[in-house]
């Protein structure tokens, strides 16, 4: 075969092997065998083994090419990846029509619904036809870069079908199907690895590989469902939006509806409420969009989400089991929570063998008993709790039960306090003592590195540490003397030992666990009486006449310190070396002065605590509840009622993104 003959046959060969992957993915329609399709396959590999010269990346044998990476290189999206606001009842869903008909001034709106894949999101983008990028969605703004991996996926073209548009980028979502992921996790069992948790932590697992021949391994797939930016083709609906990814080639989910009123939607949302146990894949919930383009345009885009979409999620999975005993946790405070220890069951790919009962008024009130037929749930999916006691499967050996007189773990007297039942054995108690050191060396307190919970049992346990004090009068030669402890172990917790002598009085506040106490209110009281005799002999008006301090936190204060043992503890703690000194903090004048801050919902670079932190340190305040008097709500991820309530009063929200670019100077 001549040059040119070879070079027109590996052209055919591609073209005829395009088209059978948009049969076979796209369309699901496939023509050909399984072993045809490999030949035509071997076929182009062997011409373009002889003839390297013909390779081109979006060649369909250039799949899997990539090398290992150290680390996924951080790109910036075409257009913001943003997530969506959540709806749980379908008189969210008619307040969400109700308000897009009222900004739009239309009566009439025509919406499309979409399952909502439980995956990881990605951007890939196009140039001339030619799959050239691919990121994971990352902070919304920017993501990793995994074009290699995603070159892997069988269901991501590499070229798209003519005639496409100069320049895409479009988002899709990663998944596993189910049988796939349990097929992944039997091999996995077997070779003696940890199997997964479900199938979107393997998918996105797997997508995260640093090598991409390890990613070719894992059975992924892909669905595209929005155009985040596009050169050369003029598109006016969602519905032609996801018509136009067909044709060039790219996946869309087969169960889409174009919707001519909310009403339909809701029914969409029904039958997929039905439907969802059959699918081959996961999904949470549905996504109802506006359909015409212009309207999301004039609709625009709040802080972190569109004003456009919603997701309409679905009820909580439910399981049933058996509640085979009720045990009392004692917390650092001396609360005591009843626990649920059922059988085990698996709620959505979590195995859960232990679910809160709250307090003894949640157990009258659900007649909650030992023995009991239960439904379970993960509220948010994520914290399992029990929704329903099955009653009708009593068969009279279930055992009622109450919260002991005496602490389970100490022996005090337990007393009541509100809704909750609390030991009265302070640090005396094993548990509260425990908790009480675990909090003391946590890193927002004394920040004492190798002092986390296991090493902390081992001390208590042992009698090392039979007080909070007692951790500045660790030797050496009594770790030595403990199993997990060696030589290089034991200098590196007595050198945080020592170092958390120096900490600052702010941190010292918050580390002696004074209830209604965290974080912030330490340092205001750190920063307002600067030493610790000025704060244990606080009066009630001093307290008082500090900004945030309400009477309920001024008597846990006062209470605090007037306990003996509390003052003796203290009293001891300076004798061992700790300074707890009023550090005073240089401000950056002039970034965030005079500015307030609310923080809702979960941020991704900073926890809550630091981010006040920051506005403090840098001249600004850090309020816990919105008002008028706010300038900033900062908006993570899941937003509270915060939110909801900072948009009724047209306060400025802003994204974590926004919230780092104030910060640095630059907003």
């Amino acid at each position: 075969m001549q040059r040119e003959e070879v070079k027109k046959r590996i052209e055919e060969l591609r073209k005829e092997i395009r088209h059978h992957d948009y049969l076979y993915y796209v369309l699901n329609k496939p023509e050909i065998s399984d072993a045809e399709y490999d030949r035509l396959m071997e076929e182009l590999k062997r011409l373009e083994e002889a003839y390297p010269e013909f390779i081109t990346p979006d060649s369909p044998t250039q799949r899997v090419g990539g090398y290992p990476a150290e680390e996924f290189k951080t790109v910036r999206h075409t257009k913001p990846m943003l997530s969506l606001d959540s709806a749980f009842t379908e008189e969210d869903i008619r307040r969400f029509d109700e308000r897009v008909k009222r900004e739009l001034g239309e009566e009439n709106i025509e919406y499309v619904a979409e399952p909502k894949l439980d995956g990881l999101s990605v951007e890939l983008v196009y140039e001339n036809g030619v799959f050239t990028r691919g990121s994971t969605r990352g902070d919304g703004i920017n993501g990793e870069d995994v074009t290699e991996n995603l070159k892997t996926i069988k269901s991501v073209p590499l070229r798209l079908r003519e005639p496409y548009p100069s320049m895409l980028a479009v988002r899709g979502e990663v998944i596993m199907h189910i049988d796939a992921f349990e097929k992944l996790n039997k091999q996995m069992i077997e070779r003696g690895e940890e199997p997964l948790a479900n199938p979107r932590n393997a998918a996105a697992g797997s997508l995260r590989r640093l090598d991409p021949r390890e990613t070719a391994e894992r059975p992924l797939d892909i669905f595209f469902y929005e155009i985040l930016s596009i050169e050369g083709v003029s598109i006016k609906t969602q519905w032609e939006v996801l018509n136009h990814l067909k044709k060039w080639g790219l996946k869309v989910n087969p169960i889409i509806r174009k919707c001519s009123c909310i009403e339909d939607a809701i029914r969409y949302h029904e039958e997929m409420t039905e439907k969802r146990d059959s699918l081959s894949y996961e999904i949470d919930g549905v996504v109802i969009k506006v359909d015409r383009l212009d309207y999301q345009e004039k609709l625009g885009v709040k802080a972190r989400s569109p004003r456009w979409a919603i997701a309409y999620k679905f009820p909580p999975r439910e399981e049933e089991t058996e509640i085979i005993d009720i045990v009392v946790q004692v917390g650092r405070t001396g609360a005591l929570t009843p626990i649920a220890l059922l059988k085990p069951v698996d709620v959505t790919g979590v195995t859960v063998s232990r679910a809160t009962l709250h307090n003894q008024d949640f157990i009258d009130q659900m007649d909650v008993r030992i023995g009991d037929k239960v439904k379970i749930a993960r509220a948010g999916d994520v914290i399992p709790e029990v929704v329903k006691v099955i009653k009708e499967t009593r068969t009279g050996k279930e055992k009622k039960f109450h919260i002991p007189s005496t602490c389970p773990v100490c022996g005090s007297k337990v007393i009541k306090d509100g809704a909750f039942y609390r030991c009265t054995g302070g640090l005396s108690c094993p548990s509260q003592l425990k908790r009480s050191i675990g909090h003391y060396a946590s890193k927002g307190a004394m920040d004492i590195e190798g002092l986390g919970r296991k090493n902390v049992d081992l001390l208590v346990d042992n009698g090392l540490i039979k007080r909070v004090s007692d951790i500045y009068t660790i030797k050496k030669e009594d770790l030595l003397k403990l199993p997990r402890f060696a030589d290089k172990s034991a200098d590196n917790l007595l050198k945080g030992i020592e170092e958390s002598k120096n900490r600052d009085l702010g941190r010292f506040i918050y580390a002696l666990g004074i209830p209604n106490v965290g974080e912030h209110m330490a340092r205001l009281l750190a920063q307002h009486f600067k030493t610790l005799d000025a704060l244990m002999n606080a009066r009630e008006e001093d307290l008082l006449n500090i900004r945030e301090v309400g009477p309920e936190t001024a008597e846990s204060i006062i209470s605090f310190f007037k306990e003996k043992r509390n003052r003796e503890e203290i009293e001891r703690m300076k004798k061992l070396g700790v300074k707890a000194t009023f550090m005073r903090e240089e401000k950056k004048k002039g970034v965030l002065e005079g500015k307030t801050f609310v923080f809702t919902g979960a941020l991704k670079e900073f926890s809550r605590d630091e981010a006040k932190r920051i506005v403090e340190e840098l001249g600004g305040r850090a309020a816990s509840s919105v008002s008028r008097n706010v300038d900033y709500v900062v908006v993570g991820e899941k937003p509270g009622s915060k939110y909801e309530k900072a948009e009724k009063l047209g306060l400025k929200i802003i994204s974590e993104e926004e919230f780092k670019k104030l910060i640095e100077g630059r907003g």
